[in-house]
């Protein structure tokens, strides 16, 4: 048995939140209500609303920070547990495997796979732990689904709704939420949605990873919260990880389209049918070669042989064929065989990767054109002073540097602004003071 969630999902609404009509709706809703949100905050010349002065929504502001970063911090944890149970040996030969293959039991080939083709889950083993549905057992043990990834990633795609508050808060300070912000929350409701529904394998990494930056986020706008000062160093870092998981994420995943491995599958045929085999193996391989000698000399060979060439393939396929019906000899010989197995595997799990690319490709390009204008922005100045002598030290310098700017700007876009806060401090405290925002 897989290790026991912290409660148990009832299967009909696990899969009622997983219907398309859910987040295509709720990321609809959400657009169009941010829209005319923006327009209202225009109309009455950006003006915080009455309501983001009070006690109670600095509070509120808060226990969402708090919460996040709690619910965030959970969800890594339990994911880290599950992956330990899963990839117990990740350079040994079911290392890869157990990353492409997220369902059935542990062990190299053992995965339960579904195919298009026949509409149906099948193991290459011929051992698929199935249930009385038909579909993935829940209680088979050593893959990353039922070991954590469908619990804990079915709550974090539906996390993906909740963070939309962070917009709202914005929102109540006056402020204007970017396109670039909307795009975000409704894109991660939508590539969680494809991610979880159809299993695909990449989508672990997403859970784990953004859970874990999210952790900290979160509890660094909860600090800020109470304007306590944060060193520069750790902004930097949070802001630098925030940009590296699309990088990283976005190429992971893509990768996944291009990798297959090969699994050794033990078979087990009678006697007979391994003689025949061979024999029309023999068989065909000298047909082969024979073809390939005659070449562009084929018709000379029709011409001068004739219907002796015929008669000679005639005889060949009649002897394989008395070996094929010759009487069958009791007992079976077990036989290795190696299968060719793409990581994916399905046009849903192909569909749930590249919606993830083309979702994170703007963010990446963003980051792209900011590095390359502060890199030539600092290597203009850096020259400019004379500081060129040691060369090679002074790009990496200006790499790091540059990187860190891009990283800021991106985040600036999407926020509306670096210095634009979901919190600016208590009411007690007065509007001059202002906090890090809560963001996703």
């Amino acid at each position: 048995m897989p290790a026991a969630p912290p409660f148990e999902i009832p299967d009909h609404i696990f899969s009622a939140a997983l219907d398309p009509k859910v987040p295509i709706t709720i990321a609809a809703l959400y657009a169009v209500t941010i829209k005319l949100l923006n327009k209202y905050n225009q109309s009455t010349g950006r003006k915080p609303w009455a309501i983001s002065k009070t006690k109670p929504f600095f509070a509120f502001v808060v226990l969402h920070n708090v919460f996040l970063a709690v619910y965030s911090a959970w969800t890594f944890w339990g994911m880290l547990g599950g992956m330990r149970r899963s990839v117990v040996s990740p350079f040994g030969p079911n290392g890869l495997a157990v990353f492409c293959q997220l369902s059935g039991n542990g062990g190299f080939g053992a995965a339960t796979v579904y195919n298009e083709t026949v509409g149906f889950w099948s193991s290459l083993t011929g051992q698929s732990a199935l249930g009385f549905d038909g579909r993935p057992s829940r209680t088979s043990t050593g893959r990353i689904w039922n070991e954590g990834l469908a619990f804990y990633g079915w709550i974090f795609y539906l996390s993906k709704f909740y963070e939309v508050l962070d917009t709202f808060i914005i929102l109540a300070k006056g402020k204007l939420s970017s396109t670039l912000q909307t795009y975000h929350h409704a894109g991660a409701m939508m590539c969680m949605w494809a991610g979880i529904r159809y299993m695909s394998a990449p989508i672990w990494m997403f859970v784990l990873v953004n859970s874990f930056i999210h952790a900290m986020m979160y509890t660094y706008y909860t600090i800020t919260a109470f304007n306590i000062r944060v060193p520069m160093a750790i902004k930097r870092t949070l802001t630098t990880l925030q940009i590296t998981q699309f990088l990283v994420g976005a190429s992971y995943a893509m990768l996944h389209s291009f990798v297959s491995y090969t699994v050794p599958v033990t078979v087990y045929t009678s006697k007979k049918a391994a003689e025949a085999a061979a024999s029309e193996a023999v068989t065909s391989t000298a047909a082969e070669t024979a073809t390939a000698a005659a070449g562009a000399f084929e018709g000379l060979k029709n011409m001068v042989f004739g219907a002796g060439a015929k008669v000679a393939e005639e005889a060949a396929g009649a002897s394989v064929a008395a070996a094929a019906a010759a009487p069958p000899q009791p007992g079976f010989i077990a036989e290795t065989v190696y299968v060719t197995q793409p990581c994916i595997t399905t046009s849903g799990e192909t569909f749930a990767i590249w919606l993830n690319v083309f979702y994170l490709a703007p963010l990446t390009y963003l980051f792209v054109m900011f590095f390359i204008r502060s890199y030539l922005r600092r290597s203009s100045a850096e020259s400019a002073k004379g500081k060129g002598k040691v060369r090679r030290e002074s790009n990496v310098t200006l790499a790091e540097k540059a990187g860190w700017d891009a990283a800021r700007d991106v985040n600036r876009e999407i926020y509306n602004g670096s210095t634009e806060y979901a919190v600016e401090g208590s009411p007690r405290r007065g509007a001059g003071k202002t906090n890090n925002k809560a963001r996703a």
